[in-house]
């Protein structure tokens, strides 16, 4: 039987979520749990590599099992067994034929930003803190660039080795007005550290770092030198990732 879960994890205390041999991974962490409950070592594949510090509320991984578990009691009996930052909020069966990687149509991303002349203490590990105010409506003007199919070659971290660069991105939207904003952002994929890219310019931009028309300038050009500095890590959040409903029985 294959089985889907449905993770929640802080993830500060992690080197993102794909196993290392030299650092905790979340991957780890929740195949070890598995493991363990089915008696058997056992793999998972996840539908995205988050980075060190990044966090997620809708992480997907599969697994393959012969145990007669059933699929919805999964959730309820690895919460008993995994760190308190870790939590699976759903189990459940799928077709052989489904990946939790590759059968993904979509993902939907959340960056924190906290403009204020000091951090904060609670929000520390989960906004971006800002020093400068934020220039709201020049951000916001700068978002429908990204809409729409295009080829985001500039918008990848160097090192990238992915051939194709082509995303479409449907919903780009910042809500609120300070001192707390939200980057909500949905697309069919991401280029490596893309959502990133993107809130390190908008904030960029913000603080008049940044000239306004510089998305549209790196879809052009496709140069990174067109976009601003990569945003830290620990202001994004995976939210959510997106199937086909007759993929994900």
């Amino acid at each position: 039987m294959r089985i889907l879960l449905t993770l929640e994890y802080d993830g500060t205390g992690y080197a993102g979520w794909q196993r290392q041999e030299n650092a905790l991974a979340v991957q780890q962490v929740v195949e070890e749990a598995v493991s363990a409950l089915v008696k058997r070592k056992t793999v998972l594949f996840g539908a995205s590599r988050t980075d060190a510090g990044v966090h997620a509320l809708g992480q997907r991984a599969h697994f393959d099992t012969d145990s007669r578990i059933p699929p919805e009691k999964y959730a309820y009996a690895l919460n008993t067994m995994l760190p308190r930052d870790i939590r699976v909020r759903e189990s459940r069966a799928v077709a052989d034929g489904f990946h939790a990687r590759f059968s993904a149509t979509g993902k939907r991303y959340r960056y924190q930003i906290y403009s204020a002349p000091h951090a904060g203490a609670l929000n520390r590990n989960t906004h971006a803190h800002v020093i400068y105010p934020l220039d709201a409506v020049k951000m916001r003007a700068e978002l429908p660039a990204l809409l729409g199919r295009h080829d985001f070659a500039a918008f990848a971290a160097s090192g990238s080795v992915v051939k194709d660069t082509v995303r479409t991105i449907t919903r780009a939207e910042l809500c609120g007005d300070g001192p707390e904003y939200t980057l909500l952002i949905e697309g069919n994929g991401f280029l490596y550290n893309m959502v990133r890219i993107i809130a390190g310019t908008l904030i960029g931009i913000g603080t008049g770092k940044v000239e306004p028309g510089a998305f549209a300038r790196a879809i052009a050009s496709q140069s990174r030198l067109d976009l601003g500095v990569t945003a830290p890590a620990h202001g994004l959040t995976l939210m959510e990732v997106y199937y086909h409903e007759s993929d994900c029985v």
